[in-house]
């Protein structure tokens, strides 16, 4: 009986260990410190086949659809948009803020934050 026992509570150990993992691998709620970030006129340029755009996504989360954000790849090509040519993008993403400052590369929500005065949750 005091094997069964033990055996539960490794199960029980190593399930609630998974379960508290996943949910903290999950983006916090982001959606004001995304809407924030449309506020003060924050873009991100990127293009669908740019893994670092992707990784840019990912760590909003859901809250990525309140992200002001330009497409910058032609669907069924490797083209770029006239609208980013014409901007200067070089490499993605690129974020574009308020006072016309470029930035490339995948940015640190805080590294946003400092830039907007964005508040974190």
């Amino acid at each position: 009986m005091t094997r069964i026992r033990s055996v539960v509570f490794v199960l029980l150990t190593c399930l609630l260990t998974g379960l508290t993992s996943r949910a903290a691998d999950k983006p916090a709620n982001l959606d004001k410190f995304a809407q924030c970030l449309s506020q003060k006129k924050a873009t991100m340029y990127g293009l669908f086949w740019c893994t670092h755009c992707k990784d840019q996504k990912d760590l909003f989360g859901d809250s990525f659809r309140f992200v002001p954000y330009v497409e910058c790849g032609i669907p069924g090509s490797r083209g770029e948009t006239q609208q980013c040519k014409d901007l200067g993008i070089k490499k993605t993403p690129t974020w574009i803020f308020s006072d016309g400052e470029h930035k490339e590369g995948l940015l640190q929500l805080k590294d946003l934050s400092s830039k907007t005065g964005c508040t974190l949750p």
